[in-house]
């Protein structure tokens, strides 16, 4: 059976305060919706643009609760062997061949053991005995099938396998699914999951989020660089640029030793917010540079 462990944050406040000490500046809703995962011991389903902080969020947790993050990172064709776990085929048949005198019997009982087992994430998140946050991120790349396998884990936190028997979780991890919705997800796993829609921050907070990260960027700088990053999102842009490269934007003016930023610094630093041609094109032109 799995340990109920205690409450990992004592009320939304220590939540938020937690994760500002590992550099994640969390709205309310991040940190109500963090601790009530945490409470009910759902997994937390986290949408939004890319870029606006979703998989920090995750890392960020696993640093409050001082604990281990262990990532399922999805694509196209992800399997279970690469969420779950496989065997050491070349290992395998190296005992193989040393054993060749010996019965199929005898051989069986020696290759399918934890000596040759590879655990993947799913598998080492089950098999944690501390604090753990599991992230499955960009779960919108991976085909449906690994969906279900997900239902499964995240309903019993536990995984069978044939030739071990079923391992089960001693300590339930925090789970953090993360989506940047490229595809719909299915509503029976939308079901099992608190839901947290993380878009671009308000302009006063993505201020704060860029002095933390770049302390050296004066205060003006940083409210310049947050009012640049905004009014390209307002453009019909094929990538608009994420908090991270309002970040990397404040960084390049401080390698630049800018003072201001000019029309000059701008237009010949786009590349840092912007990363298609025809977007610093549109973007040239909107700010008339």
């Amino acid at each position: 059976m799995i340990d109920t462990p205690p409450p990992r944050f004592a009320h939304v406040d220590d939540v938020a305060a937690r994760l500002a000490a590992a550099g994640y500046l969390a709205s309310d809703a991040i940190a109500t919706t963090a601790f009530l995962a945490d409470r009910l011991g759902k997994p937390l389903l986290v949408e939004g643009p890319a870029g606006v902080g979703k998989t920090e969020l995750a890392k960020a947790l696993a640093s409050a609760i001082d604990g281990d993050l262990v990532r399922l990172q999805c694509y196209e064709g992800v399997d279970e062997a690469r969420a779950l776990y496989e065997w050491n085929h070349a290992k395998q048949l190296l005992r193989i061949t040393a054993g060749q005198g010996d019965s199929w019997d005898e051989l069986r009982g020696d290759i399918f053991t934890e000596e040759f087992l590879l655990p993947r994430p799913l598998l080492k998140a089950i098999r944690a005995t501390g604090e753990t946050v599991l992230l499955i991120d960009e779960l919108d790349k991976a085909d449906q099938e690994i969906e279900g396998l997900l239902l499964e884990i995240l309903g019993d936190f536990q995984i069978t396998v044939p030739e071990l028997g079923t391992i089960r979780a001693e300590r339930r991890p925090l789970v953090v699914l993360t989506s940047n919705a490229t595809r719909e997800l299915s509503e029976a796993l939308r079901r099992r999951c608190l839901f947290l829609h993380i878009d671009y921050p308000e302009p006063e907070l993505e201020q704060r989020i860029v002095q933390i990260q770049v302390p050296e960027l004066g205060a003006s700088l940083a409210e310049s660089v947050v009012r640049l990053v905004n009014r390209l999102r307002l453009l019909k842009l094929r990538k608009s640029p994420s908090v991270a490269e309002s970040v990397d934007w404040g960084r390049t003016l401080v390698a630049l030793g800018a003072r201001e930023m000019t029309p000059d610094v701008v237009a010949d630093n786009l590349g840092v917010l912007l990363k298609h041609q025809d977007d610093l094109v549109r973007a040239r032109h909107a700010l008339e540079l």
